[in-house]
């Protein structure tokens, strides 16, 4: 092999490493390449995982807070719905019949009934009314959803006892304070309330005078010890006495209330009352025409 031969082999082989050279250093930048991007792949898949968390962490603080605020709210919803007769409650109660100002406190008696409370509800709510339902246990534990939806409503929800039996009530004055614990028992019921105590009764009958006067007058001492105030009427439509017209509840209405500028309505939502229900808009602008203002007894037991 001459010498120019060699040296074509040599540089052949010369060229043939340079090559492989050039092909191991394209591989490693490919390689470190590949790396690189995986590398910027994975951390850029690692940091949007931590902004996940991030945002789950900051999604179950803030659910936690909304809760934690519902449950504030809910508590003090229920705080305002569970009356405590005060020394200032009690005094309201005292001059319930005065003030400077118009003002009608809408009360029915001997409900709730399917068939007359719900309209009478649907009143108020469409008026923006909250009225005074004086219940009685019996039926409360028939239709415990309605008084649910008077609670739930903004009405406050006084006892009128459990019976209406007169002879059951007034048997002693012991069976008074019975009937009206009775009731309460059946309204804490019917709104899931343990603790709800409206501290007011309203004496079936009224309370003066009758044949069950003296048994009364025990009652309401025992009911005062028993921190229970008691309410009467000084006007009324007269829905359980005979009267059964529109025209004939303003008619009643119409001989007391132009004497008085604090009025509590007397009226009745038991299931007879279908008249009362249907005159009530009427009864309404009949008050609100004269000047009044709409109130119940969350804004005196207090």
């Amino acid at each position: 092999m001459d010498l120019i031969s060699i040296r074509r082999t040599y540089n052949n082989r010369k060229n043939l490493i340079f090559i492989v050279c050039i092909l191991l250093i394209c591989v490693i930048l490919i390689i470190t390449t590949i790396e690189v991007v995986n590398n910027r792949h994975a951390k850029k898949l690692y940091l949007s995982y931590l902004e996940q968390v991030q945002n789950a962490e900051n999604e179950a603080k803030e659910q936690e807070r909304i809760a934690e605020e519902q449950k504030v709210k809910e508590e003090e919803e229920r705080r305002k719905k569970s009356p405590q007769l005060t020394e200032e409650g009690k005094t309201n109660m005292a001059n319930i019949y005065k003030s400077d100002t118009k003002r009608v406190f809408l009360t029915f008696d001997d409900g709730p009934s399917s068939n007359v409370t719900p309209m009478v509800l649907d009143t108020l709510k469409a008026e923006n009314i909250k009225a005074t339902f004086f219940l009685l246990g019996s039926r409360v534990e028939l239709s415990p959803e309605i008084v649910k939806r008077e609670f739930d409503e903004g009405h406050y929800l006084a006892s009128h006892g459990y019976s209406h039996v007169y002879s059951q009530i007034y048997a002693s004055p012991q069976s008074v304070l019975d009937e009206y614990n009775n009731c309460i028992t059946a309204i804490r019921n019917a709104i899931g309330m343990p603790d709800y105590n409206p501290h007011l009764f309203r004496f079936p009958g009224g309370y003066w005078g009758g044949k069950y006067a003296s048994i009364k007058t025990e009652a309401l001492t025992l009911l005062n010890e028993n921190n229970i105030a008691h309410i009467d009427w000084n006007a009324l439509t007269s829905d359980a006495a005979g009267a059964k017209t529109t025209e004939e509840f303003i008619a009643e209405l119409d001989k007391t209330v132009p004497k008085h500028n604090s009025v509590v309505v007397l009226m009745h939502d038991a299931g007879g009352k279908k008249a009362t229900a249907e005159a009530l808009p009427t009864i309404i602008s009949y008050f609100r025409n004269q000047g009044f203002e709409f109130d119940n007894f969350y804004s005196i037991i207090k």
